[in-house]
């Protein structure tokens, strides 16, 4: 045969793998950009969610009473907030039935509060007839609870505050480390490193543990409904989970979208936390009459206080000046 003859042969059995190639790169290219507007819009959800619960009608819940990593959260303004953002992102915003089908998507949420944490799920519930219904709910809230070495139970928080059950006293404790020292002989409380490593591995190991028991349950919902997929709890890295139990705020799991020939699993964190800035103080300079506004921390005893103010924007509405004492700081 001639060269041109093995030409026309290669090409002829070449393109159909060609083809297929072709096809297939162009399927994994739709998935890849299928998988990442996934991510952002997942990302973006968890942010919403986290950024609604603290919203709260009494001061009194605030974060900066008891702590400044305190506040009582509002975890179904949480919820919804996510759950909303999900729907728009996906087309269901409108679509009651649809919004039940993608919730078999979600096997979980978690919220890590103050003292403890909740998780969203599937649960069996009893009718009164005695009949088992399986529904989604709110699990009742877990305290971060730990047994320590000398038998004393143990109630962590996101920051070093704690609840000592003193067996030996037979009487409850609260406080920081150093106040509680002087009331106990708790030897965990005298190394404050292994104390605050007891803490976050309690945190951890607690809600990974009640995350398998209730994907396991929503396995075997899933199964029912006909999803042909198997939820697990994917491995979070340590170091997310160092950047997460720290402050008040959302986990949300988002798994088991057809995505090409593959699936999508994936999660996010969201925080919660109140970031408190000094208030901005309207002083004005005795000397010229001059209105400037600065930090509390700032400019003390420059300027006689005259208002007080949220935001720098708020000040220089109102005629006042950025402070000589604050520029170029």
């Amino acid at each position: 045969m001639k060269i041109t003859e093995w030409a026309i042969v290669f090409v002829l059995l070449a393109s159909p793998l060609l083809w297929i190639s072709s096809v297939h790169t162009d399927q994994l290219r739709e998935v890849f950009l299928l998988e990442q507007r996934y991510n952002s819009v997942l990302r973006t959800a968890v942010q919403d969610g986290a950024s609604r619960l603290d919203i709260n009608e009494q001061p009194s819940y605030e974060a900066g009473y008891a702590s400044d990593k305190y506040f009582r959260v509002d975890k179904q303004a949480g919820l919804d907030a996510l759950l909303k953002t999900l729907f728009l992102n996906f087309n269901l915003a409108d679509d009651p039935l649809g919004q039940q089908a993608f919730m078999l998507y979600i096997p979980a949420v978690v919220v890590l509060e103050y003292d403890g944490y909740s998780i969203y799920g599937v649960q069996e519930r009893k009718e009164p007839d005695g009949t088992a219904l399986n529904s989604a709910g709110w699990f009742p809230k877990k305290p971060y609870a730990y047994t320590d070495a000398a038998g004393n139970a143990l109630s962590f928080t996101l920051d070093s505050r704690l609840t000592l059950l003193d067996q030996s006293q037979g009487v409850f404790l609260q406080g920081s480390p150093e106040e509680l020292a002087l009331m106990t002989d708790d030897p965990l409380l005298k190394n404050l490193q292994l104390l605050d490593a007891a803490r976050r591995t309690t945190i951890v190991s607690s809600v990974e543990r009640d995350l398998e028991r209730i994907l396991a349950d929503h396995n075997r919902l899933a199964e029912r409904a006909g999803v042909n997929y198997t939820f697990t709890l994917p491995r979070i890295p340590d170091e997310t989970w160092n950047n997460t139990i720290d402050d008040a705020g959302m986990l949300v799991f988002l798994q088991g979208i057809p995505l090409g020939d593959q699936f999508y699993n994936n999660f996010a964190f969201g925080g919660g936390r109140l970031l408190k800035k000094e208030p901005v103080i309207g002083g004005i300079d005795e000397r010229t009459g001059v209105k400037y506004y600065y930090r509390r921390n700032q400019c003390g005893g420059v300027y006689r206080t005259e208002e007080v103010f949220a935001s720098e924007r708020d000040a220089a509405a109102s005629g006042y000046f950025e402070a000589r004492c604050t520029i170029g700081k």
